[in-house]
């Protein structure tokens, strides 16, 4: 069973025991505790799907919070054609990694 739900603006394809990174939840939340998503987009089982006007009622997925990980970094670098003008940082984004349980319509 599949499931589509959005989070932070962004729509994913989930399937029980899959982990997935999400946008950091902060200190609210700590490892171990449930998450629940309930704007569930779509949800089925092969050809059998569901879909939502814009989503499904009653639908939701459960979620258990495993850690907090950092993304891959980023090297920003700007560069204009005067002497000494190059600056160059660099970024990494702290997800929160989850696991996905179970999945209800």
């Amino acid at each position: 069973m599949y499931a589509i739900i959005v989070d932070g603006g962004r729509q994913f394809k989930v399937t029980e025991g899959e982990e997935l990174q999400i946008d950091y939840r902060g200190e609210e939340v700590e490892s171990g505790t449930e998450i629940v998503f309930d704007r569930v987009l779509a949800a089925g089982i092969g050809a059998d799907l569901k879909i939502g006007q814009p989503t499904l009622a009653g639908a939701q997925v459960t979620a258990t919070v495993l850690e907090d990980v950092k993304g891959p970094k980023l090297v920003i670098q700007k560069f204009r054609r005067r002497k000494n003008s190059k600056r160059k940082t660099g970024h990494r984004q702290i997800y929160t990694k989850v696991l996905i349980g179970k999945i209800t319509v």
